[in-house]
């Protein structure tokens, strides 16, 4: 089976977490620098991913402040 790609764990995870009640609404995510570390990925699929999770109104990305858990997420 092939590998999912970097983006898609991210949001898998992200979401699996606020599902979970790991992250909690409001709380900040981890820095594009340290999801980088932590997927061993380049900024580019993280940056996608947070895109995709802010679109689909898991998070919110604030410039210059980082990217938080909506208020509301999907159920």
């Amino acid at each position: 089976m092939p590998r999912q790609p970097v983006y898609e764990q991210i949001i898998t995870d992200v979401i699996a977490s606020v599902q979970s009640g790991a992250l909690r609404p409001g709380a900040k995510l981890p820095s594009i620098a340290e999801l980088c570390e932590q997927y061993r990925a380049s900024a580019t699929p993280i940056r996608l991913a947070l895109r995709i999770l802010d679109e689909r109104g898991w998070i919110e990305v604030h410039q210059g402040k980082g990217s938080f858990v909506a208020p509301k997420p999907p159920a």
